[in-house]
């Protein structure tokens, strides 16, 4: 058994886990890294990769925001 370096959880199984693999603690959910049969934080650059994909979508929405008002002043325009 190993235990989770955030919470303390001290029940965790590793038996079916290899060296490198990742697994969330089931008492408070953290990512760990399976390391030398212990436990460690997983990296939490991999989860700010994720937060960089969602920044360039929210970009891309805002584009598409400045198309849809482009495509009101041209029906404006033909309105007059």
């Amino acid at each position: 058994m190993a235990t989770c370096p955030d919470c303390e959880f001290d029940e965790i199984d590793l038996e079916d886990y290899e060296e490198g693999d990742t697994l969330s603690c089931p008492e408070c959910g953290r990512t760990l890294l399976v390391n030398d049969g212990d436990l460690d934080f997983a990296d939490e650059d991999d989860d700010l990769d994720d937060d960089d994909d969602l920044d360039e979508d929210a970009d891309e929405d805002d584009q598409d925001d400045d198309d849809l008002d482009e495509d009101d002043e041209e029906d404006e325009e033909y309105d007059e």
